[in-house]
């Protein structure tokens, strides 16, 4: 599955101890990525595409399908492991000068999403599906003074009997340094 045709320069396959420590803060029944492998694209940017599993909804009955809440907290965990392994390995143009110190510190407090929409086309199931989240833009901002970094992301989701789901996400790196 590939957002899009982008030219991938260099892939990694899934660093078992990194993923480990990115879902850290995710309860036990939450950490829904299994795998997780990266591609480094031109222009310093980057996409992850991942396994999950979602044996049971962390907050409601079964519902068969893969709902908004679960998008975005596999979106969450795809997205981290996608920042943390392309700031061990060097791959985003905007974030060179972080270490994955830099990373655990700014992990939850500092990388926002600012908006975030998803498309359902056919239901999902969420016991068995795959993803990719691709990286399509960084930019350095200073309102007020404050920089900030700005990401346009896309990702999708499917299965083998069809499903899909897809949609876009914009994230804000705060208290960027």
């Amino acid at each position: 599955m590939t957002v899009t045709g982008a030219s991938v320069l260099r892939t990694y396959a899934t660093d078992k101890a990194l993923l480990s420590r990115v879902l850290v803060p995710y309860k036990d029944h939450c950490r829904y990525l299994l795998t997780a492998e990266v591609s480094a694209l031109p222009d310093g940017l980057a996409r992850v595409e991942g396994a999950f599993a979602i044996p049971e909804s962390c907050y409601i009955e079964d519902t068969g399908h893969l709902n908004a809440v679960e998008v975005n907290i596999a979106y969450n965990q795809m997205m981290y492991y996608l920042v943390a392994k392309s700031v061990k390995e060097g791959l985003l143009a905007g974030l060179q000068s972080w270490t994955l110190e830099d990373f655990w510190a700014h992990q939850l407090p500092d990388i926002l999403i600012a908006r975030f929409t998803s498309r359902f086309q056919r239901p999902v199931d969420p016991r068995d599906f795959h993803g990719e989240m691709e990286l399509r833009s960084m930019d350095r901002r200073s309102p007020g003074g404050r920089p900030l970094l700005m990401a346009a992301t896309t990702y999708r989701y499917g299965d083998v009997q069809g499903g899909r789901c897809d949609g876009d996400a914009t994230l804000a790196f705060v208290n960027f340094t």
